[in-house]
């Protein structure tokens, strides 16, 4: 009778030494910052209802929420937010409608589409990106809410 040794090898996964999974950029302007309180809602992905506190927004697909206390919204191309914002800063690049006060700077970026109510810090629009709706900067708003249509925008109220 022979005799056999039996060769055994203990796994022992090395997890340690792996990379840090990257997450590349979430749109054009930010990258991912895994203890940030960032909300992805990724294309073909539905959400309704309300959201707090975040530090950060993306939207890909679709949203019908009202968002507070939010310092950022990004809406990507193809992208689409229904409802409400009130937030510190705002990037479109997709679709917007509804109602949005921006504390400091709205961008409208070059496929973005603003179809709302907006009240504005600082306000840029690049080539190509549409607004419609009734616009005021924070600057000029009054006691009464009243805010300049897109339409008389440039022209000064008496």
């Amino acid at each position: 009778m022979s005799d056999s040794k039996t060769n055994t090898t203990t796994f022992r996964p090395d997890i340690d030494s792996r990379p840090a999974y990257d997450h590349g950029k979430l749109g054009s302007s930010a990258s991912y910052v895994p203890d940030s309180k960032t909300l992805v809602v990724g294309r073909e992905i539905n959400l309704n209802g309300e959201i707090a506190a975040c530090d950060k927004l993306v939207v890909e697909g679709r949203v019908e929420a009202s968002l507070n206390n939010c310092n950022q919204i990004e809406v990507s191309a193809g992208g689409h937010f229904k409802g409400t914002a009130v937030v510190d800063d705002a990037r479109i690049n997709g679709t917007f409608e509804g109602s949005i006060t921006v504390r400091n700077i709205l961008v409208i970026q070059s496929s973005g589409n603003v179809s709302s109510n907006v009240l504005y810090g600082e306000l840029e629009i690049e080539r190509g990106g549409r607004l419609s709706g009734s616009v005021s900067s924070l600057d000029e708003a009054n006691g009464d809410g009243e805010t300049t249509p897109v339409t008389d925008f440039g022209n000064s109220k008496t």
